[in-house]
């Protein structure tokens, strides 16, 4: 058995999906190990006919925990960006406002905000995750649409903690 780039480059794109930390594959011709830690995915594979393989590296992707926020220095955040903070993306998927079509937006600018409190649905290879928020404050601004595809820590609500 031998893998094509084609085959080697969806093995990439699905364990960055998966958020597994690491998936070794081992031949007697090849070896082939990929691992994650929410840096980007590194791919190491040996062959013992040197063959050249452009590889690209898939974002990795944290597990499903609650969401991870830092303070934000946007440059186009309305008031003060200085105190604002940022809730960003755990993971890679489809950022969803609702829980379902005819369902209550889960969080809206203006709203008040508490840990613990579900602020959207990142849904990723069919799991359906929900975001907590980590903070106290008053969303501000929601940056991203509905249905709309992430990226691990991209920027998803601006939040005023006062």
């Amino acid at each position: 058995m031998s893998m094509d780039i084609k085959q080697i480059q969806d093995l990439i794109k699905f364990v960055s999906k998966s958020g597994v930390n690491e998936v070794a594959i081992e031949e007697k011709d090849f070896k082939i190990t990929i691992k994650t830690n929410q840096e980007p995915t590194y791919v190491t594979a040996t062959v013992p006919n040197p063959v050249a393989v452009p590889v690209q590296a898939a974002a990795a992707v944290a597990q499903p925990v609650s969401a991870v926020s830092t303070p934000a220095t946007p440059a186009a955040a309305p008031q003060e960006a200085s105190n604002l903070i940022t809730i960003k993306s755990p993971m890679i998927g489809t950022f969803y406002r609702a829980a379902g079509p005819e369902k209550p937006l889960f969080a809206n600018v203006g709203d008040e905000i508490a840990p613990g409190k579900v602020l959207c649905i990142v849904e990723a290879m069919k799991l359906f995750n929900e975001i907590e928020s980590e903070v106290s404050g008053k969303i501000v601004k929601i940056l991203v649409n509905d249905a709309q595809p992430v990226e691990f820590d991209q920027p998803l609500f601006l939040v005023d903690p006062s």
